[in-house]
């Protein structure tokens, strides 16, 4: 990897649960890093990982272009982590315009967007449309840009595994959407080194798919992490016209168990294409759920780390 030594780097979306493992990457690599948030105040819990100085803070949003412009003044790379489930054409779409036209606009040497698999302009999902979109963006503006397009990303602090390891814990039977869809889990410490490893010149104007080493079916995944919290569970597979028709009906209620869009998105699996360039090219092991779920899950287990399940 290149040197990072004192360059400023902007990161849109530093606070969040990617961002978080992609600044500390590149403070630790001697990078100033500017975070730009809606809210500034949510970002400063990272202010400790630099040293006096590496780090600054400024308010951004990248649907409001004239922010984004302010973002990136005079900064050596920026780095565009912000997605979104609502408002997602303004976010993913014209968002990602913006910030593509800004950093070409200050002459930044490297762009790195993250995007995600399943992004197509055609896609029949808003999400995946708006992902594609916001790539085609990115591409008009800054030709040299590096695009990783990550399957599910699994850590500590995700909204994925936790999510369906928390329902799992306190259901007995637990029905099962999709079961047959697959996906490919990335772990968010090898996204974070791929989106750093991607600011070189060697990446420029590439697209990368990030998966990890096993793909896995929705319902493959769900006994993974009942076995792993040790849990004896019934699992029961939703049929397909039943999981449309609940999704189609409640899906727009706060808190249902899934919306519309996001049953379009389980029509087609989540995994790397077969050709598609993606952790090694940038030389990267990807790491395996299993080497390092074991730390967190251990709070699902029913006596936690006294379990005699631990491992």
């Amino acid at each position: 990897m290149h040197n990072l030594d004192g360059q400023l780097i902007t990161v849109l979306g530093g606070s969040g649960f990617l961002g978080r493992y992609v600044v500390q990457r590149l403070l630790a690599r001697g990078a100033r890093v500017r975070i730009a948030e809606r809210e500034p105040r949510r970002a400063t819990f990272l202010k400790p990982l630099g040293g006096l100085g590496q780090t600054q803070f400024v308010a951004a949003d990248v649907r409001d272009a004239a922010s984004i412009a302010r973002a990136v003044a005079g900064c050596d790379a920026v780095i565009n982590l912000v997605g979104a489930f609502d408002d997602m054409q303004a976010v993913q779409a014209s968002g990602a315009g913006h910030v593509a036209a800004a950093a070409k606009a200050a002459g930044v040497r490297a762009l790195v967007h993250v995007s995600a698999i399943g992004a197509d302009p055609d896609s029949a999902s808003a999400y995946g449309r708006s992902k594609g979109e916001g790539e085609k963006a990115v591409r008009n503006e800054f030709r040299a840009a590096a695009i990783l397009r990550p399957s599910i990303i699994f850590g500590r602090e995700d909204q994925f595994i936790n999510r369906f390891a928390t329902m799992i814990r306190f259901a007995p039977v637990v029905p099962v959407i999709a079961p047959n869809t697959k996906f490919q889990p990335v772990y968010v410490g090898d996204v974070a080194d791929a989106v750093v490893a991607a600011l070189g010149a060697g990446a420029a104007g590439k697209i990368f798919e990030l998966g990890g080493p096993q793909q896995m079916s929705m319902i493959e995944l769900l006994r993974w992490i009942a076995d792993a919290t040790g849990r004896q569970r019934l699992f029961v597979e939703v049929p397909d016209a039943v999981a449309s028709a609940l999704a189609s009906t409640v899906g727009w209620l706060p808190g249902a168990p899934i919306t519309k869009d996001q049953w379009l998105m389980l029509q087609r699996d989540n995994v790397v294409a077969p050709r598609a360039a993606g952790l090694k090219q940038l030389g990267i092991t990807p790491t395996a759920l299993a080497a390092v779920a074991d730390g967190w899950l251990v709070q699902y287990r029913r006596h936690g780390r006294f379990s005699e399940y631990a491992r």
